[in-house]
């Protein structure tokens, strides 16, 4: 079977060829990237979104920050990098409480990086801490979303440039976007890669196991790193533990990351974030870039939306600081 996904991703973007671009950083973001090498090597990433943010049928419900605190409190144990979706909503207080809670690292994700007030408060985090800040990525599958183009993250990508020259940026879209030929000009400005790879939404999925999903996933990442020579962070990856009529449970979500930590050993130039920190509901009526009804999206966790920890965490040693 992993011979088999293997030539499934190999034919899949046969149809280009990739050379790396070129590897050297940019001088001003040299030191600040390199903090972010040694995150992606040492520290342990979730991706975060808020248990108090909900959005429904587009009414937005902000997190507190003493939900977030209570949330972070719930994660440190476990993990010490975060990687979030926005800059508002509640968003704007995770810099603040991470850096209180003793988080080694922060990527800061703005949902639509042409808001004023999500870039306002990136730039107020990125002053306040800017040890702990270590990348702002511009927008979440807007290509795969169809809510920007190419050529509006080029022109995102240049803007947040002009602000916080000496900040890594980059954007983030599933692997097969991002091997696009029309992706090129912005694969060459990114400092670093934020990827997303979900082998549930393969074809072969339901008839391969825990090895192969975890297989694909690295050579995914093989493949990224063919096109693209810089630091590749996995934002999201995984299983979700429902609903159980499709398949999920919550031993499978556990095997797949046991599985992938066995065979991805985070480093400078590669590393992965667990996903999703807590399950969300709400997520059900949220925009989702896929016509159709999506129930899985409420079960991405490794706990649930009270914080309860799911069987996952079980087998996920606590740091020792």
């Amino acid at each position: 079977m992993r011979k088999i996904l293997v030539v499934l991703l190999s034919v899949f973007i046969s149809s280009a060829a990739f050379a790396a671009e070129p590897c050297a950083p940019r001088k001003a973001v040299a030191p600040a990237l390199a903090r972010l090498e040694t995150a992606m090597a040492t520290a342990r990433f979730v991706t975060y979104n808020p248990t108090g943010l909900k959005i429904i049928d587009g009414n937005i419900t902000s997190a507190t920050a003493e939900s977030i605190r209570e949330d972070l409190k719930a994660l440190r144990p476990y993990f010490d990098g975060l990687v979030t979706y926005s800059a508002r909503d509640g968003n704007e207080h995770v810099a603040d409480i991470a850096q209180e809670l003793g988080y080694k690292a922060v990527v800061i994700g703005l949902w639509t990086p042409a808001d004023p007030e999500e870039v306002r408060n990136a730039l107020r985090a990125v002053k306040a801490h800017p040890k702990l800040v270590v990348g702002i990525s511009l927008g979440n599958e807007i290509i795969f979303g169809k809510r920007g183009t190419w050529a509006n993250l080029q022109s995102y990508l240049a803007l947040m440039r002009a602000r916080v020259p000496d900040v890594p940026l980059t954007v983030s879209e599933p692997f097969a976007q991002f091997l696009d030929s029309d992706a090129r000009d912005v694969r060459g400005q990114l400092d670093f890669m934020l990827v997303n790879i979900h082998p549930i939404f393969e074809k072969w999925f339901a008839t391969a196991g825990p090895v192969n999903w975890a297989d694909f996933v690295v050579k995914a990442t093989d493949k990224l790193a063919d096109a693209y020579c810089g630091p590749i962070l996995i934002k999201e990856t995984g299983l979700p533990t429902g609903p159980m009529n499709l398949g999920y449970d919550a031993e499978k979500q556990a095997a797949f990351w046991r599985a992938l930590e066995a065979q991805f050993k985070p480093s400078r130039a590669r590393a992965f974030s667990y996903f999703s920190a807590f399950d969300a509901p709400w997520r059900t009526s949220d925009f989702n870039p896929v016509a159709g009804v999506h129930p899985e999206e409420a079960f991405w966790g490794l706990f649930t939306e009270d914080r309860s920890p799911k069987l996952v965490m079980q087998g996920l040693e606590k740091l020792k600081k």
